[in-house]
């Protein structure tokens, strides 16, 4: 068992890592930016049925600022790194993304390596990997990173690229012994915790309330947000996740039209509302003269952008839950939790 820090513990995949840490009897300590939201995190946490949470404690820090980091990890043995800026809509300056991402992941990383951190387990994502090169036919591996000048690259998918570029970096350069491991989740669904909602899981709320008028040509990877909090952990500890990158992804990517039929299948009459009609590429394009996100979107349509788990499968054992059982535990718990009515 061991001291574990989780940055950005009010979040979804933060939560679910500080769930499966607690359940597996280690101590953790979790950041978070007011120390007002403490009561709001035990609450969500204990009617998700955490265990230990007597040894669970909090301490106020933020990416933006260097106060309150070396009080967090004191005394820690890993970091998960979890925090990170994930917005609804594109903000008006990418710098606005880009800095808090970059400069807070080496905020964290010094002071990880100032503590005599072992091991800081860095949440990045499949938009470090898969983006900026159009619509490539071989699936995405660790091997590759986004082009943050290509086609179609937004201010998210920079923000993720250069904080975990600039975290390789620091290992290298200043990591005096440090270790790291970075998961690269694809769109991350599964049962949510509270009305907190991840960008995937707001494309699910919209569906089952019958918010989307119709199914544009996209797709998206899809990950069990409790694969992503296990992965993490088994990359905290396993010898071999020491310096490597990992893909969490279930299966081949879906689209908006595949996810409706999915929770229809699943949920019968609960996904009533979830029937959706393809809406056509040249659609699309004439909305894009009028409306911003679907500009956006344009020139992601059709592209499938797969990516490939297969290292996660042989260097850490890991058996992934499936598109469809993640998509649909993310509908249940909306409607659970009176999210959705």
């Amino acid at each position: 068992m061991g001291n574990i820090l989780v940055t950005g513990g009010s979040g979804f995949v933060g939560g679910h890592v500080i769930l499966q840490l607690l359940d597996a009897g280690h101590d953790v300590r979790t950041t978070v930016r007011s120390l007002a939201k403490e009561q709001a995190v035990r609450d969500t946490l204990a009617h998700a049925g955490a265990k230990n949470l007597d040894r669970l404690s909090f301490v106020a820090a933020d990416l933006n600022q260097d106060e309150g980091w070396a009080q967090a990890v004191a005394g820690c043995d890993y970091v998960q790194h979890v925090a990170s800026p994930f917005p609804l809509a594109q903000p008006k300056d990418e710098n606005d993304l880009i800095r808090p991402a970059v400069d807070g992941t080496l905020r964290v990383l010094r002071a990880a390596r100032d503590a005599g951190v072992k091991r800081v387990v860095l949440t990045s994502s499949f938009a470090a990997i898969g983006y900026g090169h159009g619509d490539q036919a071989t699936p995405y591996t660790e091997a590759d990173w986004t082009n943050v000048d290509g086609p179609a690259v937004q201010p998210y998918m920079k923000s993720k690229t250069l904080a975990e570029r600039a975290a390789w970096d620091f290992i290298e350069r200043e990591g005096n012994g440090l270790e790291l491991a970075v998961v690269n989740p694809v769109g991350i669904f599964g049962p949510v915790l509270n009305e907190d909602l991840s960008t995937s899981i707001e494309i699910i709320k919209h569906m089952l309330e019958g918010g989307l008028p119709g199914a544009p040509r996209l797709y998206f990877g899809v990950v069990d947000v409790r694969d992503v909090a296990g992965m993490q952990i088994k990359a905290m500890t396993a010898p071999e996740a020491k310096g490597e990158r990992f893909l969490a992804v279930a299966g081949n990517p879906v689209s908006i039209y595949d996810m409706s039929v999915i929770l229809q299948q699943g949920m019968g009459e609960k996904a009533a509302k979830a029937k959706l009609r393809q809406v056509p590429d040249w659609l699309m394009r004439i909305m894009a003269l009028f409306n911003p996100l679907a500009r956006e979107a344009g020139p992601r349509l059709g592209i499938r952008a797969a990516a490939s788990n297969a290292k996660a499968r042989e260097l850490l054992g890991w058996q992934f839950r499936s598109n469809e059982e993640a998509i649909v535990a993310s509908g249940e718990s909306l409607i659970r939790l009176g999210i959705v009515r």
